[in-house]
């Protein structure tokens, strides 16, 4: 009896902490972040990708790119996974300017239990294809990371579904839903790529 009201306990506070996320949503929006100093909110942290691949975040993945930045960790069953399948219809609606003209990086907020054959595998489990970076690393050094864009250091499990959209040259930077309909990604990287309006 103890399990089964344990597992109904669960499973009410999961459905609540959806109809909360969901009514955030639909009471917020997105948030225009005004252009970075790159070098100092966006830093070039040295990281591993989900080849084991040793990058920087900042001058192999965000530097003169456009990309959307989500956070996760592989050991996540509720968010993580809704969110993950809302990238991999992204990816397909973008089609061939994924990798192109547009990137995907996921950063793990688990770096600890996170390795890259982890990473490897979520990101098979939603069709990851190349410009779709998954990242881990040290905890130093994805702490810096994390903290650039959502303000705290990587903590699993203490995330919001936010995505980051940005574009490196314009300097436009969209805090964002990260649930939200892949056409909703789409408008959003027009939004941060189109041209400067003349003063």
């Amino acid at each position: 009896m103890a399990n089964i009201l344990d597992s109904l306990l669960l499973k009410a506070v999961a459905a609540v902490f959806i109809c909360c996320m969901l009514c955030l949503h639909a009471s917020g929006q997105e948030v225009r972040q005004p252009a970075p100093d790159q070098k100092k909110a966006i830093p070039d942290a040295e990281l591993l990708n989900q080849d084991g691949k040793k990058i920087h975040f900042y001058s192999d993945l965000i530097k003169d790119k456009v990309v959307i930045v989500s956070f996760f960790f592989t050991s996540c069953a509720l968010i993580c996974p809704m969110q993950g399948e809302r990238l991999s219809k992204l990816q397909a609606m973008l089609g061939e300017r994924l990798g192109r003209d547009v990137y995907l990086v996921s950063v793990s907020m688990d770096p600890e239990a996170d390795p890259p054959e982890r990473l490897k595998i979520w990101g098979t489990q939603f069709g990851a294809r190349p410009g779709w970076t998954l990242v881990t690393g040290r905890k130093s050094e994805i702490d810096k990371v994390a903290m650039a864009l959502t303000g705290a250091p990587a903590a699993k499990g203490d995330h919001s579904p936010v995505v980051f959209v940005g574009s490196d040259k314009t300097g436009r930077w969209i805090r964002a839903y990260g649930l939200g309909e892949p056409a909703k990604f789409a408008s959003l990287i027009e939004e941060v790529t189109a041209p400067v309006a003349p003063q």
